[in-house]
């Protein structure tokens, strides 16, 4: 079947009706567009997705309860069980077992900036951006291992998810900065795949005459990606590139926190002691106003319930001890078993229905060809999420780490209340005050230190430090 036919037996046939009038190099652009979607499946998702969300709002209050407790391990003021899965995960990744994959889609809007997230400076000593301390930390992370393996090279090959806008500035930022000492090679860059917008009627909507109108598809979005093309220059997917170099565990994470310890070995080692396919990391949720959600078990299956789904009652309800009883606060930090994403993910992902969202998207009225900006949701843009792999899963682990030492989000624009390159600045700058003056040394009150991941990845390797005083404002990057 022809193209065209194809949409013409899915009705939507109209994204053809500017065809003749568009020169060869946007009818080509358009078919290339066009060629990519399979507008059956497309029509199914919807239809899918409408019914998921009609449901969602008739149903009554879902069953919420706290996750089973032999899923959770705390390490939160445990420093021997620390220990010990941290010695299990270094030696995955001494071994050359362990990705970590990022995902980086986001440009920094919310900011005041227009480039990737990850080039983003929060004004540390050192006015690193949140790609090279997460590099420097992967780098870190290669040397420590490689010393627990005797000397031998280790590698951690870094996945980067980007998404339409944010792909060429992502890979021109690391051409600039040299890859931040890590290898080309073993820095992989692959995009986000993205929906065509739907109106009202079911129909596909067009930007302009030559263009359907798309967004993204939602963070979620990263399972079909790992199976697609890396680039038009490179057709393997970055699954095959994970099974080429044996890689059987994947740490993935979002850019957008300062204190993520990328390929944590703690996390690594709690999931293969409960030898589970994935696993989840969260901090504790000590307010039940936190608009942050949380994993629970929903009508008997795992899932990351929203805050809004909540009940005020319930997300009151404490335990013995005075701690809420859902507490696990989702921060976007996974673990999945190479395995688990080849093999399992295809076998459920058709069940999962796409998150709809109800928009006001600029398109062309097929009426007179005019591009309109509706001054009301005249279509959906629909999503998944990163989480909705959970409900299929029998086994999670869920690892609760301290907030202080490792979430600390930037979402908002400098001067706002929370979660602003401030508190990214203050929070890393104070962790790393604990970790000089436990190693024994003092600071004075205004001396801010940063460390360089190069000196420290977690605290370690700072006994040269012992007795000394810091007296100015530094940035360290070899002790």
């Amino acid at each position: 079947m022809d193209l065209r036919a194809k949409y013409e037996a899915a009705g939507q046939q109209h994204v053809f009706q500017y065809w003749d009038t568009l020169n060869e190099s946007e009818q080509h652009g358009l078919q290339e567009q066009l060629e990519k979607i399979d507008p059956k499946r497309l029509n199914e998702l919807v239809k899918q997705a409408l019914e998921a969300d009609e449901a969602s709002r008739n149903e009554k209050q879902a069953q919420v309860d706290p996750p089973p407790a032999d899923s959770v391990v705390s390490t939160v003021d445990d420093s021997d069980a620390a220990h010990k899965y941290r010695e299990i995960g270094m030696n995955a990744i001494a071994e050359n077992k362990v990705g970590v994959l990022l995902l980086a889609g986001g440009q920094g809007t919310r900011l005041g900036s227009s480039a990737p997230k990850g080039c983003f400076d929060i004004q540390l000593p050192s006015h690193k951006s949140l790609f090279q301390l997460q590099a420097e930390r992967i780098a870190k992370l290669q040397q420590l291992a490689s010393a627990k393996a005797g000397g031998k090279e280790v590698v951690v090959p870094w996945y980067i998810m980007t998404s339409g806008p944010t792909r060429k500035p992502t890979e021109d930022f690391f051409e600039q900065h040299n890859y931040f000492g890590l290898s080309k090679s073993n820095v992989i860059f692959f995009e986000q795949g993205t929906l065509p917008c739907i109106s009202n009627d079911g129909k596909i909507m067009l930007d302009s005459h030559s263009r359907i109108a798309t967004a993204p598809d939602g963070n979620g979005g990263i399972y079909a990606a790992l199976r697609a093309p890396r680039s038009k220059q490179n057709k393997d997917s970055v699954l095959e590139d994970l099974q080429k170099r044996k890689i059987e565990y994947v740490h993935a994470y979002g850019v957008d926190n300062c204190l993520v310890k990328v390929g944590d070995p703690v996390f690594i080692g709690v999931c293969l002691s409960k030898k589970v396919p994935l696993g989840v990391k969260v901090v504790q949720k000590t307010d039940p106003n936190e608009a942050v959600g949380v994993v629970a078990r929903k009508n008997g299956a795992f899932s990351v319930v929203e805050y809004s789904e909540i009940p005020s009652k319930l997300s009151e309800a404490r335990d013995k001890e005075g701690h809420l009883l859902l507490r696990e606060a989702n921060i976007a930090n996974h673990f999945y078993t190479t395995e688990f994403l080849s093999k399992q993910v295809p076998s459920f992902e058709s069940k999962m229905a796409y998150h709809v969202a109800r928009k006001k998207i600029p398109s062309v009225d097929l009426a007179d060809g005019e591009r309109k900006t509706p001054s009301s949701p005249n279509g959906i843009k629909m999503e998944l999420f990163i989480f909705d792999v959970f409900p299929y899963c029998e086994q999670l682990a869920i690892h609760e780490v301290a907030r202080k030492e490792e979430f600390s989000p930037l979402k908002n624009a400098s001067g706002t209340s929370s979660d602003n390159p401030e508190t990214s600045r203050r929070d890393l700058l104070a962790q790393q005050q604990r970790w000089l003056e436990s190693a024994g040394a003092k600071l004075d009150e205004n001396a801010e230190v940063e460390l360089s991941p190069k000196v420290t990845y977690s605290g370690e390797g700072l006994e040269s430090v012992k007795g000394r005083t810091f007296d100015k404002t530094q940035n360290i990057e070899a002790l």
